[in-house]
């Protein structure tokens, strides 16, 4: 079968490899859909901790259960599922286990025709969805989801802040927060951008390339009571100076690097959480795309593109005029 894979460091390629072969509580997907990430390109450049070759990439997709392993539901035979990526996450729902990990790599991922996972590992897909749409769901969906909710404790209301609108995490991160009626913000260095959030229901947006943009939000807007931002940096500062007592910026990432300093007489005094978050548990995969079907959320898609076309899509993702996710469909 054809799968990509991670055949040296920065190479990736479209090679033939053994079709899998089911174990004991185990199905074999023929694949639909897939979705990239980031953490795909990060693995590609060799920025991705414990880096193991001849690995085929990829943590989202979409598919038809063509073979069950001993003791599965027979169920689920011939049945369209969603993937779960999480492996190991652990008996604790606040923190993964040591031994967590997400497929596409080490364990064989969804950049293939076929992918092998345990039967717990699948779910039937939010209804209303093509398969190209729930294939962008998985990963980013639910790191925002945890994001949100779980640290976030967005609700009715609120004041949330999303920053760099059009990545994968921030697009889902600002569709939930609108469909539980949040009073939702953007930030972004492309106008664009920005007006196509203010279309899908933005109260406002603010351009983070110009100089001191973090003064308007506060003098006018009142400040917010959640930040959610994947970015890191100096800019954390920023979104300290316009927090509401109390508030929360919760981060899912640092491709900005580490902030230069941290104002913590300004978190003492306004009480104000910096917290870290991470993809979330199976209750929470469970949650997330039983939200999208009750909000009818729709993913926004960036490109669709065939399998054989992969490798070129990977270049997409760090395009900054990409808005949405990048899939492919096989």
């Amino acid at each position: 079968m054809k799968a990509l894979v991670l055949t040296s460091p920065g190479a990736i390629e479209i090679i033939d490899i053994d079709k899998p072969k089911c174990g004991e509580g185990e199905v074999l997907v023929k694949m639909q859909a897939a979705a990239l990430n980031k953490r795909d390109q990060f693995i590609r450049e060799g920025k991705y901790p414990n880096i193991e070759l001849n690995s085929v990439l990829g943590s989202d997709g979409v598919g038809e259960v063509v073979e069950l392993g001993a003791g599965v539901d027979k169920k689920w035979s011939g049945q369209q599922v969603i993937i779960n990526p999480n492996r190991d996450w652990g008996p604790d729902k606040d923190v993964q286990s040591r031994e967590y990990s997400i497929l596409g790599m080490p364990s064989h991922g969804t950049f293939a025709e076929y992918v092998k996972v345990p039967a717990n590992r699948i779910h039937r897909m939010p209804q209303g969805l093509s398969a190209e749409e729930a294939a962008a769901l998985p990963l980013a969906g639910l790191t925002a989801y945890r994001a949100c909710f779980h640290h976030g404790k967005i609700t009715h209301g609120a004041h949330v802040l999303i920053s760099g609108f059009g990545g994968g995490v921030a697009q889902f991160a600002f569709q939930f927060s609108i469909a539980v009626g949040a009073k939702v913000y953007v930030t972004s260095g492309r106008p664009e951008k920005i007006n196509m959030a203010l279309e899908m229901g933005a109260a406002g947006g603010f351009n983070y390339k110009l100089p001191n943009w973090y003064k308007n939000p506060w003098q006018t807007k009142g400040g917010f009571d959640v930040v959610i931002d994947s970015a890191g940096g100096d800019q954390v500062n920023s979104f300290l100076k316009i927090m509401r007592p109390g508030g929360r910026v919760v981060f899912y990432g640092a491709t900005n690097g580490l902030p230069s300093s941290i104002d913590l007489y300004r978190m003492f005094w306004n009480q104000i959480t910096l917290q870290g978050s991470t993809m979330g548990n199976d209750t929470e995969f469970v949650e997330m795309l039983r939200f999208v079907e009750k909000h009818d959320i729709k993913p926004l898609l960036s490109s669709v593109k065939p399998f054989d076309n992969i490798v070129e899509s990977f270049n997409e993702i760090a395009k900054p005029s990409k808005m949405g996710k990048v899939v492919v469909k096989f």
